[in-house]
């Protein structure tokens, strides 16, 4: 285990003068390490390059909020010796601007548009941890996993969708010990706070402006409404503008371009087994997860009913027949949770989490869905979660007879925390209470 043994000597000799690494970044590089980062890659990979990158960004959710970012930090950096990079949710950087001289010394280290500087890829940087934690954080130094990359020091906040909450990217300033100065993690929450009001205000500005013209349209010209209806909407950003919530909800809430609708508890199982099966389902298979064994007539006519609401509501979400699919892009908040867990971003995926999927559905492919994502966070949580996510996890109404979290929570407490005794506590009441039922 070459990478393992490299690492110990990191952890032991990482930081000399300066004490022990901060957990946070322990945690990270443990987290890089299972990830199989390599300490010693020379540099990040290139995920996109030429007409791809250029597609890829004009059609990417933040392009829009480009201007507030330039003029905010952008501008201020060519002066500044620091340099701004914008990246997706998986951690490839789309825009790097700022110092040209900075810029030139950055690319020896791949830190250039297309790159992949995700935790899996690099270890521990600013923009793959605060993508992995799901907030901000600044990296001084020798504090990066990859020893290439020492001599940078960097500070790094996510975007949210402000609708959905769903990840969109992150903004990060690089450069020398200036990029991790105390004001600068302030500067760039403040940047990233702006950016988002911004993209709010464009999508509230797209929506009345679209209404306006659905307005006219429908007093000019009925026949030609209906038949440019299906063609409405942006395909580019609707895997961010188009969501679907189930968490903790027995109505799910569809959310396109802006508008909202609340779906009965058997529309809702229907939306949550479509969107999470975007090649679609034949009408068996359909069949068999919603109902178990009922006949393919009762389907039909349930389809019919749901198309009905979704025609009036929004008829591009119509879905298909022969399979059944959903010809638009909608996301799941259940699905985000499990891209979240998948790379490692438990904190992320906590933040969305709001309970079990749809909790009172009996749908077997709901049950299934519902018992996966509640099991992947609480074991991502056990394995890796800090004592802080551990006691929010343990807040929710499906863990709170959970003895199993709070005694990780209580090993990972330091020993003169306030919050030990509200733990014990809980705990023995917790016990008690078993032991109770369990004599009767």
């Amino acid at each position: 285990m070459p990478a393992a043994r490299s690492l110990a000597a990191q952890l032991q000799g990482a930081n000399p003068g300066h004490g022990p690494l901060r957990r946070v970044i322990e945690e990270s590089w443990q987290r890089s390490l299972r990830l199989q980062a390599d300490p010693d890659m020379p540099q990040a990979t290139l995920a996109l390059d030429g007409d791809a990158l250029e597609e890829y960004r004009r059609g990417h959710p933040l392009a829009s909020i480009m201007p507030v970012i330039h003029k905010l930090l952008v501008q201020p950096s060519y002066e500044s010796g620091l340099l701004v990079a914008v990246g997706d949710e998986l951690g490839r950087l789309l825009w790097v601007d700022g110092d040209a001289a900075l810029r030139r010394r950055a690319e020896s280290m791949m830190f250039v548009p297309g790159a992949d500087w995700s935790e899996a890829t690099v270890g521990t940087s600013a923009p793959g941890t605060a993508l992995a934690l799901g907030r901000g954080i600044q990296i001084a130094g020798a504090e990066h996993f990859n020893r290439t990359i020492h001599a940078w020091s960097c500070t790094a906040v996510p975007f949210h969708d402000p609708d959905t909450g769903a990840v969109l990217g992150v903004l990060d300033i690089t450069g020398t010990e200036m990029a991790v100065a105390p004001h600068t993690l302030s500067l760039v929450e403040a940047t990233v706070a702006a950016a988002q009001a911004q993209l709010r205000v464009e999508r509230l500005q797209l929506a009345a402006a679209k209404r306006d013209r659905l307005a006219r349209r429908r007093m000019l010209a009925p026949v030609a409404k209906r038949k440019t209806a299906h063609g409405s909407g942006n395909p580019v950003t609707s895997l961010y503008r188009n969501s679907l919530q189930l968490l903790g909800r027995d109505h799910a809430l569809l959310s396109i371009e802006g508008r909202t609708v609340t779906l009965s508890p058997r529309h809702s199982e229907m939306l949550a087994l479509l969107s999470i099966h975007p090649d679609g389902l034949t009408a068996e298979e359909l069949c068999s997860l919603l109902f178990g064994e009922v006949s393919a007539v009762t389907l039909r006519a349930e389809m019919v009913r749901l198309r009905k609401i979704l025609q009036q509501f929004n008829p591009a979400v119509v879905p298909e027949s022969r399979p059944y699919r959903l010809t638009m892009d909608v996301l799941p908040d259940a699905g985000q949770v499990l891209s979240c867990l998948q790379r490692g971003a438990h904190r992320v995926a906590l933040e969305i989490y709001r309970g079990p999927v749809l909790p009172h559905s009996e749908a077997p492919g709901v049950v299934e869905l519902r018992d996966r994502v509640s099991t992947l966070l609480r074991e991502a949580l056990l394995t890796d979660g800090s004592a802080e996510a551990l006691l929010q996890y343990a807040e929710l109404p499906e863990a709170s007879d959970d003895l199993g979290v709070r005694r990780a929570a209580l090993k990972l407490l330091a020993p003169r925390s306030p919050k030990r005794a509200a733990v014990v506590a809980d705990m023995e009441r917790l016990e008690s209470e078993l032991g109770t039922r369990q004599r009767n």
